[in-house]
Parts: structure tokens; sequence; C-alpha cells
């Protein structure tokens, strides 16, 4: 009995490595071929229906398509085998819209080894059935080049007799035949190349080699930046262009709306993208801990001081800094920071040596610098140092088209992090679009993290969402509801007026009056009536009155402290010490 079953041992076994090897040889002489096709002298439409032709002799499917994309994102044309068809034609794209979309915006493969169990296809199905009992799987990955999408390649076939070796087998080859037909697309696209064209297209840029700003960004990709809304497109074509010059940025918009990323896009695309990135947030530091951050400090110029440390414009030398929250920066420091931009050189704190420095400054707020200047809060002369270039970012309820592709990141990437596989229901969809997101982008990826975690099944659906039981508190945050239900505990009182009204919209499917921010003690007499805004004048006085300390001053206004220390920041007001 051993005997024979060593005997069936020895038979499978090499069995088994011969088909492995038949497989690599497969996969070899697929990528031989398909090279010589690829630079084949034809038409690029041609050049790719003749790969799709051919690859259904290496790779098992039923249908082959590939999508190329415009630049801004639209579809090109769509080749099948042999078989060209322009975007407005029925028969192109029939890849359903949100597989394209989720593989485009991840950049990585997509497969489904059975499509009537996958949400993204129950949205749209397109893809035919097999027409009995057999699955039909499907793998799509994306067409790049120099780090951009430019396209899909997918594939569908029954599923019988596939497995997930097999699979991941077939999705490793595409991937290879992918890298080749984007490199082609990408030498299509090219025009005129000639010899030396090719060299700088291919590898970085020689020092002393100029080129125009057209070349330089042709086929920069921002990294890190996701959507398709006119509103945002507007930005993206701005970007490369200002990133070009050495001017001074200020970007403005809502928070959670992106800065760094856009600061960070810039320094990429600029001719500093090889030297030192540094950022600051100048609201989390007091003005002594700011100078010391920004400037640097000697050994012994204060207590804690026990070494020499370098300041950021140093650390930035040659390549960008970005100063977070200007608008948050006392008027005292607003002067210093002054002298050194006119200047180009600072000393550091406890020093006397004069250091001179080279960087490209790009400034951050959410603050009305305009509302500031004529309060007093914020002085002209640095308002017009770095207000060169404004770049005003867009919020996300301007941008209602790109939060679906926003959430599909931010589950893949909870997913990746934390070894899940969910989705989102189409219902789920219907939820989030209907939101206007005050938190913007980041109170979608905070929307996101927490749905998925608190998800009762694989498949995220519309009740799994905190709006829908009335527990999404970010209603507080602008016009809406009267705080209803779970937000009867978060007292009007407790909150501060905004600075500037925002407009109404949807807020988690919900509408409704504007809530009135206010403040007062209810048991004071001597403080005005609920509903009256928190001025200037009424935080002074209440500080007089407190002997400048701000807990007494909150007590009297019927706020916390920390709300009071916001005012005061948000004033601009210098706190007296005794």
């Amino acid at each position: 009995m051993d005997h024979m079953r060593q005997n069936e041992v020895d038979k499978v076994e090499p069995r088994d490595t011969i088909e492995t090897m038949r497989r690599a040889d497969i996969s070899l002489r697929g990528i031989y071929e398909i090279s010589k096709v690829l630079t084949a002298p034809a038409r690029l439409e041609t050049t790719l229906a003749n790969l799709m032709t051919l690859l259904s002799s290496f790779v098992q499917m039923r249908h082959g398509e590939i999508i190329v994309l415009k630049p801004d994102g639209e579809p090109e044309f769509a080749v099948t085998a042999g078989n060209v068809y322009p975007p407005q034609s029925a028969t192109c794209g029939s890849i359903p819209q949100p597989v394209i979309d989720k593989i485009v915006a991840t950049g990585t493969p997509f497969v489904a080894p059975d499509i009537s169990q996958s949400e993204l296809f129950q949205v749209d199905p397109q893809i035919p059935s097999s027409g009995d009992a057999l699955p039909v799987s499907f793998i799509g990955v994306p067409l790049k080049t120099q780090h951009e999408t430019i396209g899909t390649l997918s594939i569908d076939r029954l599923g019988h007799g596939s497995t997930n070796v097999c699979l991941e087998e077939d999705v490793r080859f595409l991937t290879m035949v992918a890298v080749l037909a984007g490199q082609t697309i990408r030498l299509h696209r090219l025009p005129s190349m000639d010899g030396q064209r090719l060299a700088e297209e291919t590898q970085e840029q020689s020092p002393g080699v100029k080129r125009t700003d057209r070349d330089r960004h042709q086929h920069a990709k921002i990294e890190g930046i996701v959507g398709r809304s006119p509103a945002l497109k507007q930005v993206l074509e701005t970007v490369p262009v200002v990133a070009s010059t050495n001017a001074a940025v200020l970007l403005r918009g809502e928070s959670g709306t992106g800065k760094e990323a856009f600061a960070k896009a810039i320094h990429k695309l600029s001719p500093r993208k090889n030297k030192p990135f540094v950022k600051l947030n100048c609201a989390a530091l007091s003005e002594t801990v700011l100078e010391s951050e920004l400037f640097g400090h000697e050994k012994g110029a204060f207590t804690g001081a026990i070494s020499q440390r370098a300041g950021r414009f140093e650390l930035a030398h040659g390549g960008t800094l970005l100063l977070d929250e200007i608008g948050e920066i006392s008027p005292a420091f607003q002067a210093k920071l002054l002298r050194v931009l006119q200047e180009g050189e600072l000393e550091r704190v406890g020093g006397t040596r004069t250091l001179k420095f080279d960087v490209r400054l790009i400034c951050a707020t959410n603050k009305n610098l305009e509302t500031a200047v004529l309060n007093g809060a914020f002085r002209a002369d640095l308002y017009y140092r770095i207000n060169v270039i404004p770049i005003t970012l867009p919020p996300l309820r301007e941008r209602p088209g790109d939060i679906r592709l926003l959430a599909d990141v931010f589950l893949d990437r909870f997913n990746r992090e934390n070894d899940r596989d969910l989705t989102f229901a189409p219902s789920a969809y219907d939820v989030i679009s209907q939101c206007s997101f005050p938190g913007n982008i980041r109170e979608l990826e905070n929307c996101v993290q927490r749905t998925a975690t608190l998800a009762r099944s694989a498949t995220i659906v519309a009740s799994d969402f905190a709006c829908q039981h009335g527990q999404c508190f970010s209603i507080c945050l602008r016009k809406g509801d009267n705080l209803s239900g779970a937000t009867n505990n978060l007292a009007p009182g407790n909150l501060i007026a905004l600075e500037s009204p925002l407009p109404d919209s949807r807020i988690c499917g919900s509408t409704g009056e504007a809530m009135p921010f206010t403040t007062g003690d209810r048991n004071d007499r001597s403080s005005p009536p609920m509903g009256t805004p928190l001025t200037r004048d009424r935080l002074l006085d209440a500080m007089e009155r407190a002997g400048w300390n701000q807990s007494k001053a909150a007590r009297i206004l019927g706020l916390t402290a920390r709300q009071v220390g916001y005012a005061i920041r948000r004033h601009g007001i210098e706190v007296k010490k005794f």
C-alpha cells in the first residue's frame, strides 16, 4: 500500500512541476510576441486592437477590452480584439463606470471571481452573463506611464476551472502587458520625438539643461489628489504653472480641503523637488516656541536649550517651507516674520550670526485674512508679502461628484491597513453623496473609517452610517438642523459663533433653519442676553473684569476656557501678564 502511494506522489509532483514550467514558458513567449506587436509601425488604435487579438492566445478569456483615457480623465477610445470604438459609441465602455473609476483612482488591479457577487457590477451590470450556472470572473489592471494612470486593460471569462492561484498568475501577466501598453501609448502621444527628446522624457533632467514649462508639466500627475469635478480641475490646471516659479503662494480654503496635499504637489512639480519640503503648523505653538522652531536657537538661549538647533528656514534651504494656519500667529511675531521674509536672512534665538536662506514660501489658512487686516489682527505688509499667488481650494460640497471616488480610496486604504475586504452598496453611495461634509475631505475620511469599523457585514449599507441614526454631530458646525434627538446634550450656549456664515446645503441628508450660535451666562444678569455674538469688545471687557484670567473670563461669558483661548487668537488679542 505504501509503495502504491509513493508511486502516486511520484506521478503527481512531476505533473505539477511541468504545469508550472509550462505556464511560465507561455508567459515569457506571450510577452515576447506582444512586444513585437506593440513596436510594429501602425496607428495606436490598430496596435492596441492587435494586442487584444493576440492576448487571447496566452490567457484564458472570453472578452477583453482596453480603455484609453484623455489627460482630463474622460475616455478617448476603447478597443477589443480587432475593433476600435470611439467614446460616443454605445459599444465603447462595456465595463461598468464604477469599476473603471476604482481601477483609475487606486492605480491597482481589481479582481472579481464572480461578478454577480460584486457590488460594483450590480450598480451598472453591462458585462453579459454566461447564460448558464457558470460564474463570470473579471480581471482589470491599470495602464500606467510615469506614475500616471491613463487607462485600463481588462478581461472576463467563465469561471469553471479557475482558482485563486490562476487568477493571481493572470493578474501578474496582465500587469506586465499593461506596462508595455502604457509605454506604447506614451510614445504615440509624444509629438515628433527625436533621440534627445526621448532621453529627456525617460530620465531625470541633467543639470544645466532647460526645458519649457509645458514640456516639464505635460505628463505631470498630482499625487494624493483625487477628483474630476470642474471646480477641482480649475485648481489642478493652475498648480503646474504656479509650481514653475519661486513666487510665494497662499493656499486658502476651509479646514480639511487638502491644503497640505496641494502644497506638496507644488513642491514636487517645482525645480526644487529634489530639495527638502518642510512644514510647520503655526497654530499649534506659542509665540516663543514658534520663533525657536522657525529661526532655530543657540545653546543656552533659554531654559532647556541644551544644544544648538537649526530652524525650519535653515532645514528648508533650497526647498519649500509650508506655514500652515498662518492667520493664527500673533501681531508681535508677524513683525519678526516679515523682517525675515524681506531680508532673506535671520539670526537664531540667542545668537548674533546672520544666516542667509533660500526657500520657496507657501502659506495656508482657513481664515479671512482681509477681514483680519481691516480689524488690525493681521499686518497689511505681511499680507501683501505672502499673498502673491492666492489659490482657493473648493470645499467638498462644491465637488459632489468626487465624494464617491474619495470614499473608494479611503475604503481601500482601510482594507489594506486592517486586512479587510469591505465594499460599498449602492445605497451607501446614495447616503454619502447627499452629505455636504462641513469638515470636507478629512471628515469624509473619518466617516468612511468609522462606518467601516462598525459595519455589520462585508458590504456597507445605508443603515451603517451614523447620520441615519441621528448620531452625526458634525451638524453642529454648520447651518442645519436644530439639534434634536441625540444632539440635545450639546447646549447652544457652549458654541462660539462662526467667523462668517457658510452657505446653506444638505448635511448628512438633512435640511433646516440656521441654528443660533450664542454666548452668555444664564446666571449672570450683567451678561448680554442669549444670542449676542462674541465680539472683540465683549471679549476684552470680560478679560479685563477677570483680571486677564481666561478661566474666569470663560465663566463670565458662559464658555469654556478653550473656547475663550480660541477667540483670543481669532481676534488677535495679546494677553496681558501680571
